[in-house]
């Protein structure tokens, strides 16, 4: 009995012609995401110097898809994670004081849930642009790990509505990321 993939290879470019499943969201497609040179309005500041760029903001599932950017060197933040994380750098590096890896241009890092570190980028990095995938929150913590605040998709979207709002794209063109 043939395989379903040579089946699929012997049916020819046949596109699905059945009904749709209910309730499937739409594809979002954002071009020349790699570009990095976005429009200005389109960069959420986060804190002096740091800005997200949302990419998904899925509520539905908890986890959002942004590029990071940041432009000054130090500790941008010390945080646990609630589910894992995938990084993969763009531009510039990066690393966590407590680990011994740098997450350096074109490198891909995978951060497990429960993670404690505090990200640094260094002193002779002008600009820093990670894709985070984020799943769940990032708890800032201080030192002994004690939480000082939240950050996760659903106060990203509304950072992101503020934001494009007071710039006048209008609060609803972050609805565009959401899934």
């Amino acid at each position: 009995m043939p395989s379903s993939a040579s089946r699929q290879l012997n049916e020819g470019a046949a596109p699905y012609r059945g009904d749709p499943l209910p309730n499937v969201p739409e594809d979002l497609v954002i071009p020349n995401v790699l570009n990095l040179n976005f429009e200005e309005r389109e960069w959420v500041p986060q804190a002096p110097n740091v800005w997200f760029r949302p990419l998904v903001l899925s509520v539905s599932q908890g986890y959002f898809v942004n590029l990071l950017r940041v432009q000054q060197s130090g500790i941008l933040s010390r945080h646990r994670h609630s589910g894992p994380v995938h990084a993969t750098t763009l531009r510039g590096m990066w690393h966590y004081l407590e680990h011994d890896w740098w997450a350096t241009e074109g490198s891909h890092a995978y951060e497990p849930p429960g993670d404690i570190h505090t990200l640094e980028v260094p002193d002779d990095v002008e600009e820093m642009i990670t894709l985070f995938h984020v799943t769940g929150a990032y708890i800032y913590v201080d030192p002994e790990g004690n939480p000082v605040g939240v950050e996760d998709v659903f106060s990203k979207l509304k950072n992101a509505r503020a934001h494009y709002e007071s710039v006048g794209l209008g609060a609803n063109y972050a609805d565009q990321f959401i899934r």
